[in-house]
């Protein structure tokens, strides 16, 4: 994770304060009140002294009162206070490292550890666990086959480097006999196999220009199957659980916010447009409320890291919780997850 400097305009005292009155906040979701805060902070100063500073923070913007408490809590800016320069972030305990790793197994296929990451983030956080899904055509593929159905239709059936298979359905301008297909088939899986999809489309159009009378041919068929075979798929762009966590929460109580959050869960484009913002950025990365620039995320925060295999990053996967959440819990179980996903990866 990257941390600002300390604000200079906190001395320690403020510092110790801050830190003080949003740790209790997070733990109890009460306003946090200058009496509490002189049994707790750890300072030897009066309450009298501890209301002046709380005061000099909320003239900052890093504290606000609620009309109902003289307590104070928590303002946006505060909170990244707490986070950039005041948060001391432990490492995950070894028996979650272990249930990560045990419930990530290499070799269980892309979609089983995507699905199972996102369980396992909503489960060890209890927030909503968010995983970004890699564009498949940044994968290698292994193998491809061909069947042709009625008319002109044809099955591609791919085989990819992380043994993900998919099937889909080819419409062409003319029928294919089995025999044009095998002979396409063959020639992909000679010349392509172990080739990310993107670069055998340029490559095929490549040849097909290059090339006469008999190769032509079977280039012009291959490329016509291939352009729909292996362009970039559909499918989900973000794989979501634990939505449902977020109902009951005593910060996400407003019905009308916590409906427009679950139409923001249901659509998901704005989640993905903010995951692949921190696609290419090292460690940890928080959003709080409104810096998230999605009006039915202002209430919630996300913390996100980059999981990476084969040297390449392939996905962002993160947590969604209210913004009092325990960032000292939730920080190392994304870094462990997003560590332990790309080794599952990298090995599959």
């Amino acid at each position: 994770m990257v941390h600002r400097p300390p604000d200079p305009e906190l001395d320690p005292r403020a510092r110790q304060l801050l830190r003080t009155l949003i740790a209790r906040y997070i733990r109890d979701g009460e306003p946090v009140g200058s009496q509490t805060l002189a049994r707790h902070a750890g300072l030897d100063i009066s309450p009298a002294t501890i209301r002046n500073i709380l005061a000099d923070l909320e003239e900052g913007g890093l504290l606000t009162s609620p009309h109902t408490s003289a307590g104070r809590v928590p303002t946006t800016q505060g909170y990244r206070v707490f986070v950039d320069s005041l948060l001391q972030v432990r490492p995950l305990p070894d028996t979650e490292l272990a249930r990560l790793r045990q419930e990530l197994p290499a070799g269980s296929g892309t979609q089983a550890l995507l699905g199972s990451a996102s369980e396992l983030l909503s489960a060890m956080t209890h927030f909503v666990g968010v995983v970004g899904v890699p564009r498949r055509e940044q994968f290698a593929f292994r193998h491809i086959d061909f069947v042709a159905l009625d008319g002109n239709r044809v099955l591609a059936i791919l085989v990819f480097a992380d043994n993900d298979v998919q099937n889909r359905i080819l419409h062409t301008r003319r029928p294919f006999d089995a025999s044009e297909l095998e002979r396409v088939a063959n020639y992909l899986n000679q010349h392509f196999a172990g080739r990310p999809l993107q670069e055998i489309r340029a490559t095929l159009l490549h040849e097909l220009r290059a090339a006469r009378d008999e190769m032509e041919t079977l280039l012009a068929h291959t490329v016509e199957l291939a352009e729909q075979a292996l362009a970039p798929g559909g499918g989900d762009d973000v794989v979501l659980a634990g939505q449902t966590r977020l109902m009951g929460l005593q910060e996400l109580s407003d019905l009308d916010r916590l409906r427009e959050l679950f139409e923001a869960f249901a659509r998901k484009r704005e989640i993905l447009q903010l995951l692949e913002r921190t696609a290419q950025a090292p460690g940890v990365r928080i959003f709080i409320g409104e810096e998230t620039g999605i009006a039915p995320l202002e209430s919630v925060s996300l913390v996100t890291a980059p999981y990476t295999a084969g040297g390449r990053v392939l996905g962002v996967l993160g947590v969604i919780g209210p913004t009092r959440m325990a960032y000292d819990r939730v920080i190392p179980v994304v870094q462990a997850a997003a560590g332990v996903l790309g080794q599952a990866l990298d090995s599959t």
